[in-house]
Parts: structure tokens; C-alpha cells; sequence
């Protein structure tokens, strides 16, 4: 059987604007209201974004021939080898890299569908660039990062699964932040280090679990350069932070922004990798 001819040209033209034109209505659609096949292409969409985060310089300096900086030490080694004649003068320039990045997500009930696609989102990024480390949390805190290292995402995500307990229970977010603080803050943020606190803020408990969720915050906030909270609660044109976590955060953190569809992502892609907006300390990493 022959092939089929090709469409005219006007039918071509027409079939690609609705080509275009549902993929931004993808990219607009709350990921919470996709159907199965719109949730597949969302996140095939997703593993597609890259995170250019900006190269920060660090402490440490290496040998470079046109390096700012004069090496007296590598110069005196090297004359040392010559009999002690100093024939070159040794250069350095101060090594630059990504900043530490640290994903931190809820997977309690409340936050369903959209732990569930971002995680595609943390996959990407954690084999898309290293110094990055990522935890999940819901009543308990795991880190998941040696799992999401597997390239093969349905690998990557079995893993994770035999090693989450937790899945779409209650949430604990000030004790998760607490313990992320005592027991891996030195360990993985670093100086220069940006978080990405993926929750709808919806924390249960009394005054003093109120209390020590500010705590945890601020902590974190004083921790690192960058501290993102992205809240799919957003999605809503009129949203207040009525809910008691929602207003307890939302003063320590550096920025809260939306995370409900493909757009949202994008946005929050661009952002970073532009430079850290006014009043976010800056530092070496």
C-alpha cells in the first residue's frame, strides 16, 4: 500500500495551531484536573525542563595560566624542582559552581496528585546536575536522592517507593523540617545552598506545634541562600493564608510561588535562573 499523501498545506497549517495550541492548554491546566493521557504528556513535558541554576563562586582556587590571582605557593614549589630559580609565575582563578540544591516535598494526603507529578520535576533535576539532594516528608522525613539517581525513572520511582512509609497520610511539616535541620542541614546545604519546600502549608496540630514549625522555618531560612516555598494552594486567584501553618510560614520564607501546572513550573525554572532577587543574601558556595 502506498503511503498517504501528505495533508494539504492549509490543513497542515490549521492542525499545527491546535497542536499549539493544546499544548498551552496543557501547560495552563491544574495538574490535579488532568486525565491519564494529559498526565503522561505533562510529565514528559517536565523531564524537558532544565534547571541552569547560577554558577556561584566558591572557596577553593585552582591552577589557571591566566588566573587573577598570583599562586606564591605553586610559583615557590616549581622553583624548588628548578634549583630554586624562579622562572614562571604560577596563576590561580577561584573555582565557580552550582549552588547546593535541596528539594524538600510533602507527600501527605492533601497534597496527592501534585507530590505525585513533581516527582517527576525532582527526578529530572536530580540527574540533570549534581550537589542536589532530595527528601520527602509527611509524617516522617526520608531522603531519597541515592533512588532518584537511577536514570530510568520507572526504576527511580519503585525505588522510592520501597523506601517512603508514609504516603498520603497526615502531615508533620514542622517536625520534618525540624529533623531535616538537626540531622542533614550541614551535611547537604553548604553555603550558597537554595531549597525548594514543596507543601500546601496545611500543618495540624496546637500552638506549640505552630511554634515549633516557625522554629523549623526560620532555621532553614538562616541556612541557606534561597529558601522557595512552592504551594499548589496558589492556583486559586483568590487565595488568603487563612490556614494557621499557611500564616506561619509565610513570613520566614524568601519567596512563595505557585506549583500546580506546566506554566508554574516554568515560571519557577526562569526565576532560577536569573539572579537571586533583592534581600536574598548572596554568598560563596
Amino acid at each position: 500500500t502506498p503511503p498517504a499523501a501528505p495533508p494539504p498545506p492549509e490543513e497542515r497549517r490549521i492542525e499545527a495551531t491546535m497542536t499549539v495550541s493544546a499544548s498551552e492548554a496543557l501547560r495552563k491546566m491544574d495538574f490535579e484536573a488532568m486525565s491519564a493521557a494529559e498526565l503522561a504528556n505533562a510529565r514528559a513535558e517536565i523531564r524537558r525542563l532544565s534547571l541552569p541554576l547560577d554558577h556561584r563562586p566558591t572557596r577553593r582556587f585552582r591552577p589557571h595560566p591566566s588566573g587573577a590571582r598570583a599562586d606564591l605557593r605553586a610559583t615557590l614549589r616549581a622553583s624548588l624542582r628548578q634549583g630554586g630559580e624562579i622562572t614562571t609565575l604560577r596563576r590561580s582563578q577561584r573555582v565557580v559552581r552550582p549552588p547546593p540544591l535541596v528539594v524538600l516535598c510533602d507527600i501527605s494526603g492533601s497534597m496527592g496528585r501534585y507530590a505525585q507529578i513533581l516527582l517527576h520535576f525532582i527526578h529530572a533535576v536530580t540527574n540533570d546536575r549534581d550537589r542536589v539532594a532530595a527528601f520527602l516528608f509527611g509524617t516522617r522525613l526520608t531522603n531519597i536522592t541515592r533512588q532518584l539517581r537511577h536514570r530510568d525513572a520507572e526504576v527511580a520511582f519503585e525505588l522510592v517507593g520501597h523506601a517512603v512509609q508514609d504516603w498520603s497520610g497526615g502531615t508533620r511539616i514542622g517536625a520534618a523540617l525540624e529533623l531535616f535541620n538537626r540531622q542533614w542541614s550541614r551535611r547537604v546545604l553548604g553555603q550558597g545552598a537554595v531549597v525548594l519546600l514543596i507543601t500546601d502549608g496545611l500543618e495540624r496540630g496546637d500552638a506549640a506545634d505552630l511554634a515549633r514549625l516557625a522554629a523549623a522555618t526560620e532555621r532553614l531560612r538562616n541556612s541557606c541562600r534561597r529558601l522557595i516555598w512552592l504551594n499548589p494552594l496558589l492556583r486559586y486567584a483568590g487565595f488568603q493564608p487563612r490556614p494557621q501553618g499557611v500564616r506561619t510560614m509565610l513570613p520566614l520564607v524568601h519567596e512563595h510561588r505557585p506549583v500546580h501546572n506546566i506554566d508554574s513550573l516554568r515560571a519557577l525554572v526562569a526565576s532560577l535562573s536569573a539572579p537571586a532577587p533583592r534581600g536574598v543574601a548572596g554568598g560563596m558556595a
